[in-house]
């Protein structure tokens, strides 16, 4: 079938819960996929981050295929071989003392909402019907219909009340705002330390440092998710190292998985997570062999090839090379490792989607961020020469735009 069909398909018996590219992808490799017809394309999105390691990595699916040999689930029934050291190894390469193992990026949201709620109402003393975690304005921490309930994009909440209570909405990059939004039921804040889906939104220096400061001096818990930014993405293993300090919860996803298979996780201290006790939470499949057996690989492979390292080299030639295009559409460039967005000087109604689309048609697969920005968010296995690759065809592109 030609790509026209798969595309055809999809539309006829699928739900239109997205717009995406018209590109059917069939094969992957590294940092390059290609559609159905052929054509080869540079994948500058890396499924949201999720694929920091690149497409199907030799080891990560080795490991894979070596776990299916042997069980693939047995549910939180009973114990498995392979849980336990992977979920020493992510503590181990957080910091943390303990995590909760889940499947989606969403699941590990709501997971870190439960333990902060549970927390503040059995530590703090918080009534059972009262208590608020604080968000902030352009927020992206999933869509299940609580984490909607807090969101500001009218798209993912419009048509989906009546909506969660116990969130207070501040604005983003904004310490002091923080602060004075505390009141006696606060029990944390939930925050982004780079807001990815909002536009690659990278906070001011010391932004983090001054959270941390304020949830200690007030008693409240500092949750970060970095399910998009976390794993090498930004040029350190985690975003909140650039800046020394720790979260109280961190919740991960996306690239633990290693682009094979849904793995997320809340990472804590053993006092916090002590909150959730037998039948409290749970998740079928969270943790089970397979998953624990794919993202154990997944992280060997951030570690042992200093992708870390890596993305903070290759981002930095990354921006630089976009620097040198002379296009009078490109607003700003902003960036943290090989998390970059693009933003454009658009007209009224307009949208950077016809950017995409041109970029596709070159061989270059990114994608639209709320309308303005244009998102480049390479496997993080990228090099030099593939980025000059790319770059060829982005300066075409954005001069021509």
């Amino acid at each position: 079938m030609s790509a026209k069909d798969y595309i055809e398909l999809e539309q006829t018996y699928g739900a239109h819960n997205y717009h995406p590219l018209p590109v059917v992808i069939s094969k992957a490799e590294g940092v390059w996929v290609w559609d159905a017809d052929g054509k080869r394309y540079i994948d500058m999105l890396s499924s949201y981050s999720a694929i920091n390691q690149g497409h199907l990595h030799p080891r990560i699916v080795r490991a894979a295929v070596d776990q299916l040999d042997r069980v693939s689930l047995t549910s939180r029934a009973f114990s498995n071989d392979r849980m336990g050291p992977f979920l020493k190894k992510l503590c181990e390469v957080s910091g943390m003392e303990m995590a909760l193992p889940m499947n989606t990026g969403a699941e590990a949201v709501e997971t870190a909402i439960k333990l902060a709620r549970r927390w503040g109402h059995q530590r703090k003393g918080i009534p059972e019907d009262m208590g608020d975690i604080i968000v902030c304005e352009n927020n992206f921490h999933g869509r299940t219909s609580t984490i909607i309930s807090f969101s500001s994009d009218a798209g993912s909440r419009s048509g989906f009340g009546p909506y969660t209570p116990g969130f207070v909405t501040i604005p983003y990059d904004d310490a002091a705002a923080f602060e004075s939004s505390i009141g006696e039921n606060t029990m944390a804040i939930l925050v982004e330390p780079i807001q990815g889906e909002a536009g690659i939104n990278v906070p001011s220096p010391g932004y983090l440092k001054e959270l941390r400061r304020i949830c200690d001096e007030k008693d409240i818990l500092l949750i970060l998710d970095e399910i998009q930014t976390g794993f090498a993405r930004t040029g350190k293993m985690f975003a909140f190292e650039h800046e020394g300090i720790k979260p109280d919860v961190l919740c991960v996803g996306k690239a633990l998985g290693g682009g094979l298979y849904p793995v997320s996780a809340v990472v804590s201290s053993r006092e916090l997570l002590s909150v959730f006790t037998p039948g409290s939470h749970g998740s079928t499949f969270g943790g089970n062999p397979l998953a624990s057996a794919i993202a154990s690989a997944a992280l060997d492979v951030l570690l042992d090839e200093n992708l870390a390292e890596r993305s903070a080299e290759m981002g930095a030639y990354f921006v630089t090379k976009l620097n040198e295009i002379d296009s009078r559409k490109m607003k700003e460039i902003r960036a943290k490792g090989l998390l970059i967005g693009v933003e454009f000087h658009l007209g009224e109604g307009e949208t950077v989607r016809p950017v995409c689309q041109k970029l596709m048609e070159e061989g270059v697969l990114a994608k639209d961020t709320h309308e303005k920005t244009v998102r480049f968010a390479p496997p993080l296995t990228i090099t030099k020469e593939e980025i000059d690759w790319a770059m060829e065809r982005i300066a075409r592109v954005l001069k021509g735009s």
